[in-house]
């Protein structure tokens, strides 16, 4: 059961029913969306290489110092760690969805 407003729920509709299995269109969805899931969480990691290669430092290990206190709310710390939240968000998401 969705909640949706009445407008979107008439467009959904009309995608479904040309659709002879919905099953299949369902799972197609959600196979892209893991799919981009996919996508996000590698260029994130490709993001966050830069900060591992500046500070010689994994992302891992930064992110607990950080979070304890142990580092500076540096500029480049702050990305670093918002980066690293979305990461952590995606993958999350990811495991949710297979």
């Amino acid at each position: 059961q969705l909640q949706l407003q009445p407008q979107t729920e008439e467009r959904l509709r009309k995608i479904l029913a040309q659709y002879e299995n919905q099953e299949v269109f369902a799972q197609n969805i959600i196979a892209y969306q893991i799919a981009e899931l996919k996508r996000a969480i590698l260029n994130i990691r490709l993001d966050l290489q830069p900060f591992e290669q500046k500070y010689r430092l994994s992302t891992e290990a930064f992110y607990q110092q950080f979070e304890t206190g142990a580092l500076e709310d540096t500029d480049d710390f702050m990305v670093w760690a918002g980066i690293y939240e979305m990461l952590c968000e995606n993958t999350r998401q990811l495991e949710e969805l297979r």
